[in-house]
């Protein structure tokens, strides 16, 4: 059947394949259309005539592998009709062995003889300690021994292998793809092209229907490179296309100025402060207050590292915009953080936060808080306060998103750890506008959709790099847990910390208790085993600088990891007896969260034993030590976020990270790249390169569903950058895009429902 030349790649894979092939495909590998068939891009390729090492194989993995028949034997099954059929198969060094069971000569194998060479597909086993495929597909690549060229392209060709399945083994992909590819080179013309000629002349860059024959059927790796430029091109024009129709759109929308009054609250607080601004904080809050006296919504991404002052810089906004007679809305992940901004912003501001009250100033306004567990009289003065606008500044949770909570004149929304907070819920709260507030978002540490989105330049960026005067650094090291000594040595380094008029933080990474039959000793107050001969004769004598690696063989995924309600009740009657130890959990009643979190603050408690929920926005000078349990269950983000809550003083900060992770296991290479840097925008690129980007226009962020194939945030940043420039200049000149239709279908197919809602939203 032919495809329709005007949109050939949006064309269903049952017009190219056969009706079960196309069903297929679509339930195992999510493919539908022929575009999505020739976007379904080889892994890697092998060479025709290069045997493929079997050694790498691990067990349990679908594999397709290259190797010729050594050997072969047949026998009868015993117990019913049929036979077994064994082959050894080899790469040159190491066999491999393909048991096949059954009756027909296809499905015995019978056709594998010695000499042949093949494909074969199956998932690795292992029985009698030898690795082996059971009943693998497989597909013989012998050639004419009698025609010297076609043995030569036989030889010379590369063998695309396609990420694929078990019910779809690459060469079935192989097959299909060349059905497409044949469908293509029977159009009248050529494959439309999302790419404007200057555009793909100015890059010097293949046709998009050259490419993708290239991509599937390369002659050399040479062609392979090519074509991956060209589609890697493909990838971020388009996405910067659609980014940059949001920029144009933006900047049509309608926004009430906010300017300052020179002799106003911001004024005032900023010849209040007891210090000095940085240069970046100064620079940064410029921007800000050019951005609120446009007359087009801002939309700024703040990012900062832990503790350079970002809540300042924020602060510093939500005046002007109070100035200028509208409000301001601090959206916050947690009740815990709310309440940490709401005291750290009510104790920054003075009697500039206390509008109306005795003592309070004549320029001054008043600071709400609005969260889910406040009792019945406080939120209903807090809702009425926000709907009156007798609070400048609303600080909340989601709470803030309930349809009753109104405003009197939203000026400003700022969201505190964007990435905690789904589309729609940000959505929610600037709809609470009646023109479209202006928008900061900040965060210390970006995960990757965040960092994709601001590499792909959808967001004007401020970034404070520099910290505060008088701000102390962070020492991390890691801890092998199974080394009883240094585990030993970390309880004495929090002891010796609050012994000189300091607090420690132990953080675990989940909360326990409902267990009953739940272990007790987790493994990390007494480890279970030990390395004699890398251990001093006393512990306060360790250096942590000098640790020894743990031992190769550690209690692992086994183990189960801490737990606050198990290793808080172990510390105060264990290594950190005679102190005052607490805990903190989400799921603690919100008041009693609050007492122990303000007791904390105020030097009434001594090391607090926590999950994350002090990951974020916890400010407390006096803390200098962090333990961080299974430090290898956190991810990097969290792991730099969470040691930002010591070292926030004028003492210097130390976190120690243990984990029963052994050495040289990704884990491990994880937790001493966190070591080995304070830097969290470095910190954020590896662990960028880790997850992948995930999809950036969609609600996937773990990269499996990805609608970038290619292009890579990292590795691609000049090619991203190249296409902003020309996909901006393409959307200046035709913001429709009716001028360049196959460009419009492109972005229409890229921007299915779930993309197209959340570019409105985002």
């Amino acid at each position: 059947m032919a495809l329709n030349a005007h949109s050939p790649l949006s064309e269903s894979l049952h017009r190219v394949v056969a009706d079960g092939t196309a069903k297929k495909l679509a339930k195992h590998l999510d493919l539908h259309t022929v575009g999505d068939l020739l976007r379904h891009y080889p892994r890697r390729y092998e060479k025709r005539g290069e045997l493929t090492r079997l050694r790498d194989l691990d067990e349990g993995a679908n594999v397709t592998v290259q190797a010729e028949v050594k050997a072969a034997s047949t026998r009868r099954m015993k117990n019913r009709p049929g036979v077994i059929r064994e082959v050894t198969v080899t790469d040159g060094r190491d066999d491999l062995k393909l048991t096949f069971f059954g009756k027909g000569s296809w499905t015995t194998g019978d056709k594998l003889l010695p000499g042949m060479r093949g494909l074969f597909s199956g998932t690795v086993s292992t029985f009698q300690r030898k690795r082996q495929l059971t009943q693998p597909a497989y597909v013989l690549l012998d050639a004419d021994p009698d025609d010297e060229d076609a043995a030569s392209a036989f030889t010379d060709e590369l063998i695309p292998m396609y990420p694929a399945t078990g019910a779809v083994p690459s060469w079935q992909i192989v097959k299909v793809v060349h059905a497409a590819l044949k469908a293509l080179d029977d159009l009248p013309g050529p494959v439309p092209d999302p790419l404007p000629e200057r555009v793909r002349e100015l890059n010097r860059l293949l046709p998009l229907g050259e490419a993708l024959r290239l991509i599937h059927r390369p002659r050399s790796y040479e062609q392979v490179q090519i074509a991956r430029t060209r589609l890697t091109w493909d990838e971020a024009f388009v996405l910067q296309v659609a980014l940059a129709q949001r920029r144009a759109a933006a900047r049509a929308l309608p926004a009430v100025r906010r300017v300052a009054r020179k002799d106003g609250l911001l004024a005032e607080f900023d010849a209040a402060l007891p210090f000095t601004l940085t240069d970046g904080q100064r620079e940064i809050g410029n921007e800000i207050f050019m951005d609120l006296a446009r007359e087009h919504p801002m939309h700024r991404l703040l990012q900062g590292e832990v503790g350079s002052g970002k809540t300042l810089v924020a602060l510093r906004a939500m005046l002007a915009v109070v100035d200028a007679g509208g409000q301001a809305a601090l959206l916050a992940p947690t009740e815990v953080l709310a309440q940490q901004h709401y005291r750290s912003l009510t104790a920054m501001l003075g009697p500039l936060a206390e509008a109306g009250q005795l003592g309070g100033a004549d320029h001054g306004t008043q600071v709400a808080l609005l969260t889910g567990s406040l009792p019945a009289a406080a939120r209903k003065r807090a809702l009425l306060d926000a709907a009156s606008g007798t609070a400048g500044i609303v600080v909340g949770t989601h709470a803030l998103l309930e349809d009753k909570v109104d405003f009197f004149d939203l000026g400003l929304v700022v969201v505190d750890e964007q990435h905690r907070f789904g589309v729609e819920q940000r959505d929610a709260l600037r709809a609470k506008g009646a023109t479209p507030p202006h928008v900061l978002v900040m965060t210390a540490t970006p995960i990757p959709r965040t960092v994709a989105m601001t590499v792909f330049g959808d967001l004007d960026v401020s970034t404070l790099s520099e910290l505060p005067a008088g701000r102390s650094p962070i020492t991390t090291h890691l801890v092998p847990a199974d080394n009883e000594k240094y585990l030993k040595r970390t309880w004495e380094r929090i002891r010796e910390e609050v012994a000189n008029g300091h607090q420690a933080y132990v953080v675990c990474p989940r909360i326990g208790g409902d267990d009953p039959g739940e272990a007790a000793d987790l493994g990390l107050l007494a480890p279970r085993t030990r390395d004699p001969g890398a251990e001093p004769d006393d512990a306060a004598d360790l250096d942590f600088d000098d640790l020894p690696p743990p031992p190769p063989e550690g209690n692992g995924d086994r183990r189960p990891s801490a737990a606050v309600a198990l290793v808080t009740p172990l510390l105060a009657e264990g290594p950190l007896a005679g102190l005052k130890v607490a805990q903190l959990h989400g799921r603690m009643p919100p008041d009693e969260k609050d007492a122990v979190m303000s007791a904390f603050a105020k030097g009434d408690l001594d090391v607090l034993v926590a999950t994350t929920v002090i990951e974020v926005g916890v400010d407390v000078p006096n803390a200098t030590v962090m333990a961080i349990l299974d430090a290898d269950r956190f991810g990097v983000s969290q792991l730099h976020q969470l040691r930002g809550r010591v070292g926030r003083g004028s003492a210097p900060g130390l976190c120690l990270l243990v984990t029963f992770a052994p050495e040289g296991s990704p884990a491990r290479e994880r937790l001493a790249a966190v070591a080995s840097t304070n830097d969290g925008f470095e910190l954020s690129q590896l662990d960028l390169e880790a997850r992948r980007e995930g999809d950036v226009l969609g609600t996937s962020q773990s990269g499996k569903r990805s609608s970038l194939r290619m292009l890579r945030v990292v590795k691609d940043a000049d090619v991203i950058a190249d296409a902003r420039l020309a996909a901006t200049a393409v959307v200046e000149e035709d913001p429709e895009l009716t001028r360049h239709p196959a460009l419009a279908a492109a972005l229409a197919d890229f921007l299915d429902d779930e993309r197209a809602r959340y570019l409105e939203k985002a």
